[in-house]
């Protein structure tokens, strides 16, 4: 009987921790789709922002137009690019970020040679869309960092004992972080 007892309070103990682990990866596992959810909407809200930032520019400027359509194109192949937060494998995720590193280049291409016209620089809808622009890049930033805090929270807690081994039985995958893009250093260069 006291064998029966202590069996029972070992299946106990190990059924709790096999709960508690599987709740935990999947508490961790929403905080990264939660994260990666405020990622696509900041990303979201600076592409809302690029119609109305090329309207107030082909309103006020005679405008080059290959510049105009470089970032339409880019803002289209930005927005192109739909990821699901189950399934954030590296590969997709620098997909995502190249089209969103060539969107920012045309967006850079575009503040820069805007500055060219003065009437378009002093237009107070164009200082508007501007500096909405510089603050959605700062969100974008913090969201990217946030997402990667929950990415290395949520990595760690399926690689560490005894986790690993509920998250191998329930098939709880890594997820890839957001990285620097090759070149993202580099500033695009504009020519007049």
């Amino acid at each position: 009987m006291k064998k029966i007892l202590i069996a029972l309070g070992i299946l106990i103990i190990l059924a709790i921790v096999i709960f508690a682990s599987y709740n935990s990866l999947v508490s961790k596992d929403q905080a990264v789709q939660s994260s990666w959810a405020q990622v696509e909407t900041d990303y979201q809200r600076r592409a809302d922002l690029i119609p109305n930032l090329v309207a107030t520019v082909k309103g006020v400027a005679n405008f080059e137009q290959e510049t105009l359509t470089d970032v339409v194109n880019a803002r289209a192949k930005a927005t192109g690019i739909n990821l699901d937060a189950n399934d954030l494998t590296p590969e997709k995720i620098t997909q995502f970020e190249n089209a969103q590193t060539d969107l920012s280049g045309a967006l850079s291409r575009l503040l820069v040679v805007a500055e060219a016209y003065p009437t378009l620089t002093a237009s107070e809808s164009f200082r508007g869309l501007q500096t909405q622009l510089e603050g959605t890049e700062n969100r974008i930033a913090v969201s990217r960092k946030d997402f990667n805090i929950a990415v290395q929270d949520y990595n760690t807690a399926i690689r560490v004992f005894p986790t690993n081994i509920i998250a191998k039985i329930f098939s709880f995958e890594e997820k890839a972080y957001f990285e620097s893009v090759a070149g993202g250093d580099v500033v695009p260069s504009v020519e007049f």
